[in-house]
Order: structure tokens, then sequence, then C-alpha cells
């Protein structure tokens, strides 16, 4: 201690403050879009194709192989890998030319979902305007039923929630992906809307017409428990890349939301061999930033944009071949993050102590 009672530290002493990931960042945008090749942002057509085609000969040969073995010894093989391969479908129609017919494929109204789902890119981390999996006010939580909370915070509930939110969307939230005058869409976009939802309930309208050649159980099999492996895949890596760190992450309001520093709250995953199955859906952060890089290029455009974000970026926990240790992150997200407070512009998740009694507190 000094004599007028200031700490002094040796030169060969590191002081580490800690890191606040609500700061404003000390970069721009510009300066990570410029730290990326710029054969990043060029999509190759051809390349985008050949990983349409090699999903597609994947979901065939699965269901000639069901069709050969047709044993219950294979069919629960055959509804992982296929639910998954849904739900690689789902992630190619992300950024692919023919998403229209990839999404449709797996009953999710294409121009409806895209349209929110731009929405939500333009809006994360802005608890007012956000639209995937975004927070409850305080306000808002407490005026549910128990029922309401039970179903979205408790497992495996909250993964199978996806067909409920083209539905009706998120509590506190109006419309539908299906309507086209729902708030989710402008006049301009009625027209798209139109046309998924058309598409969609042309698929329906097959698939009742293959129960009818055969039968209910041989579709259930076939395609209704790989359509909700697919869901719960969805919901799973959703939530995931949004919620669950380790430290809370903030939330925005008004002046303090910016599209930067609510980009900066998105969390990359490591998903195992599940990373090229899924077209590295994974390395999120640059997906979020950058919308129109497409998938093949993500690993390297963040390889690249690491080190400009330095500790604003959150290098993903390395996952063994199956990414079992993401269930922890999960379940322990789902215990603690409920809601946040109605009052403040930087806000943190919540925790209800009541929802679960004492056991999950």
């Amino acid at each position: 201690m000094g004599s007028l009672g200031v700490d002094f530290v040796s030169p060969n002493e590191e002081i580490e403050l800690e890191f606040d990931s609500s700061a404003f960042p000390p970069f721009k945008l510009s300066e990570i879009r410029a730290a990326i090749p710029k054969h990043c942002w060029v999509k190759n057509p051809w390349k985008s194709l050949s990983y349409v085609l090699r999903d597609i000969v994947v979901v065939f040969t699965l269901i000639a192989m069901a069709i050969f073995f047709d044993d219950w010894k294979f069919w629960p093989i055959y509804w992982i890998l296929q639910g998954t391969m849904f739900w690689a479908i789902f992630v190619l129609g992300h950024d692919c030319v023919v998403g229209h017919f990839l999404h449709s494929f797996i009953l999710v109204p294409y121009h409806g979902w895209r349209i929110s789902h731009k929405t939500h890119h333009q809006n994360h981390g802005n608890v007012e305007a956000d639209e995937s999996w975004v927070p409850m006010p305080e306000k808002l939580y407490k005026e549910l039923d128990f029922a309401t909370k039970f179903f979205r915070f408790k497992i495996p509930f909250p993964l199978l929630a996806y067909p409920m939110y083209l539905i009706s969307r998120s509590p506190g939230k109006k419309g539908s992906h299906f309507n086209p005058y729902s708030d989710l869409f402008q006049p301009h976009e009625r027209k798209y809307v139109v046309t998924s939802t058309l598409c969609w309930t042309l698929i329906v309208a097959l698939l009742f017409y293959l129960r009818t050649i055969v039968g209910s159980l041989q579709l259930l099999k076939f395609y209704g428990i790989p359509y909700i492996i697919f869901v719960m895949w969805l919901d799973f890596v959703t939530y995931l890349h949004h919620h669950g760190h380790q430290e809370k992450l903030p939330w925005y309001r008004g002046k303090e939301w910016s599209y930067l520093r609510g980009g900066l709250t998105t969390i990359d995953r490591d998903y195992g061999v599940f990373n090229n199955i899924h077209h590295d859906i994974g390395t999120h952060v640059i997906h979020h930033l950058f919308p129109q890089i497409p998938h093949y290029h993500l690993v390297e455009a963040t390889k690249a944009a690491k080190p400009v974000l330095g500790k604003y970026y959150r290098e993903p926990k390395k996952s063994g071949p199956i990414p079992i240790h993401l269930i922890e992150n999960l379940v322990k997200s789902m215990k603690q993050d409920h809601y946040v407070s109605d009052n403040g512009e930087i806000v943190y998740y919540q925790t209800d102590p009541k929802l679960f009694g004492k056991k999950d507190e």
C-alpha cells in the first residue's frame, strides 16, 4: 500500500477486469466486415444445389432402407437419422434458391417464416421487437396461467413448440405465419404469404392422400416421427443459439439496442458430428451479423472475424461426437431464464423460484 492509500501493481503483474458483455464494443460492424475474406461473401448457386442434392439423396436412401428392413430394430435409427435430415433441409432452406420447395416438404410456410425470421435478424436482442424465443417482460409473465408457464419451460414441451409458434407466435404477440393479414407482414408481403400457405396446404393434402394408401401407422413411421424429431432439433438449436450461456447475456430496449450489440449476444455452439450434417448452423454469430454469407463460408468467416470480436466472441465448448454437453445448458437455462424486468434498457433474465418448486431452484 502506498503512502496515499493507493495499491501499486508491479509492471509484471496483469490486472484483468471483469468483462462486461453489455458494454459498447470497441469496434464497428464495418471492421468485422472488412476482416472477412471477399470470397466468403460470394454465393455459388451450383454449390448450394449440390448440398440440396446431397440431402435429398440421403432422405430417399433412408426411406428405401426403411422399406427394405421394415424392422422395429431399425425404425428408431431411421427416425433419428431422418428427423436430423429434415432439420438439415430446413437449414438449407435458410439461404438456398429452392428454399420454398425444401420448407414446404417439412411443413414450414416458407415466406411466412422467411419474413418473421428476417424480423428476428433485424431486431435480435431487442426485448420489444425480437421474434424468436424473445423474453417476456415481468408483468406479462406474471399474467400467464401456470399451465402456459409450465409448458414453455418444462422439458420436453419447449422442444415441441415450433408448430404452435407458426400458428399463434409467442405469448404476448399476435398473428400467424399462415395469415397474410397477420401483424407479422406488410401489405406488399401478403401475396407471398398466400403462396406459402397454399403450398403448405397442398403438402398436408398430399399427406392425407398418402395415409389412404399406406395407412396411418406407416405414414407416422415414415414421416410423422421424423417430423417430430426435426421440430425438436429446431427448437433445441434455435434456443441454445440465443440462451443458456454460462454467463447471463444482456437484452436491450430503446436507445441501448443496436444491430451490432444485439447480434453480439448470439452464441456459437459445437454440435460434433452434426456440424457438417446441419450445414454449420452452429457458427451463429457471423450468421446473425451477416446473414447474406452462405453456410459453406461461415466457418472461415468466423475464424477471420474472431480477432476483431475479441471477448465479444464466446468460444463454444468443444463437443464430442454427440453434443450431449448442450443438454445441461438447455436444462439449466429453462430452470433459470423466465422473464426480464419491465424497467431498464439493459436487462437480464430473472428466475421464477415458484415455477418448479424447490427441487428446480
